[in-house]
């Protein structure tokens, strides 16, 4: 594990950054590159993407990839950037608390400070988890960062939204109260993808008083918007890393049928992109 007081200062400046008067924006990597490209435009921490990460390693989205190769890009991020790396490990990698905790002493060895643990099941009978299961995963992880000494910073998610479970008129109510159970379980950010419209974010900024993450995209509140709503942080998912795949398909597709090079402008040069991982 790096070091310990390292990790701890790292993990307190994270969880600051949720509390500050300035709403906290990730732009969400997937690999080194991305990161410290992340970290050179000025971001106050690096985020990433399970997905991302996930997709450039050749797996699907969905806890496809193993635990141990999901960590080992973590780690090799933390290594090369300086600020605070916060590390999506989906629903865990196991469905037991012991699970949890298995992996959150992995994230700690990684170098990363914080982790998102989310809900959802990847079963469509039974998308969500059981919340009393899900909150003895909260517990497992608060519980080895407290052994460990190093003050991980879990950003508690819930997909009831991402995934449209129940009926849209019970849906706020039923996320309110998972959400309300995180926070009261020592979740330190409560996290609801796939929310979009601003009166519903307002409503679960002033409901739950706490530090709130949305997942924005074309089609949300700018995040002027959500920093003036009370949301505390703002993160993108895999979007640059689809948004990176698309340029690549359209370069391919300039190459391959005008043969001109305009999708090639305004790429990094080859010594700016050396420098930066030196």
């Amino acid at each position: 594990m790096p070091g310990h007081s390292s990790l701890a200062a790292k993990a307190d400046a994270l969880r600051l950054l949720h509390r500050g008067p300035k709403i906290l924006v990730l732009p969400n990597a997937w690999d080194v590159a991305s990161a410290r490209m992340i970290e050179e435009a000025g971001a106050a921490a690096i985020a990433t993407s399970s997905a991302g990460v996930a997709f450039s390693l050749g797996y699907p989205d969905g806890e496809k990839i193993s635990r141990e190769e999901m960590l080992a890009v973590v780690a090799r991020i933390a290594a090369k950037v300086k600020i605070p790396v916060s590390a999506d490990l989906e629903a865990g990698y196991g469905k037991r608390p012991e699970d949890a905790a298995q992996t959150a002493r992995a994230l700690m060895e990684s170098g990363a400070v914080g982790l998102n643990l989310e809900d959802g099941t990847g079963d469509r009978q039974h998308p969500i988890a059981d919340l009393a299961l899900q909150l003895e995963k909260i517990a497992a992880v608060l519980e080895t960062a407290r052994t460990a000494g190093v003050p991980l910073v879990l950003n508690a998610r819930t997909d009831m939204y991402l995934r449209e479970v129940g009926s849209p008129e019970t849906r706020f109510d039923e996320a309110l109260r998972r959400l309300s159970a995180f926070r009261n379980a020592g979740a330190d950010c409560l996290f609801i993808p796939g929310v979009r419209d601003l009166p519903t974010i307002e409503r679960f900024v002033r409901d739950l008083r706490h530090p709130i993450n949305i997942l924005a995209g074309p089609g949300s509140p700018t995040i002027l918007d959500l920093q003036r709503a009370g949301v505390a942080r703002v993160s993108v998912g895999s979007a640059p890393a689809r948004a990176a795949l698309g340029l690549t398909r359209r370069i391919a597709e300039e190459l391959l049928t005008s043969g001109t090079y305009r999708t090639l402008e305004g790429a990094p040069s080859h010594a700016e992109v050396n420098r930066m991982l030196t």
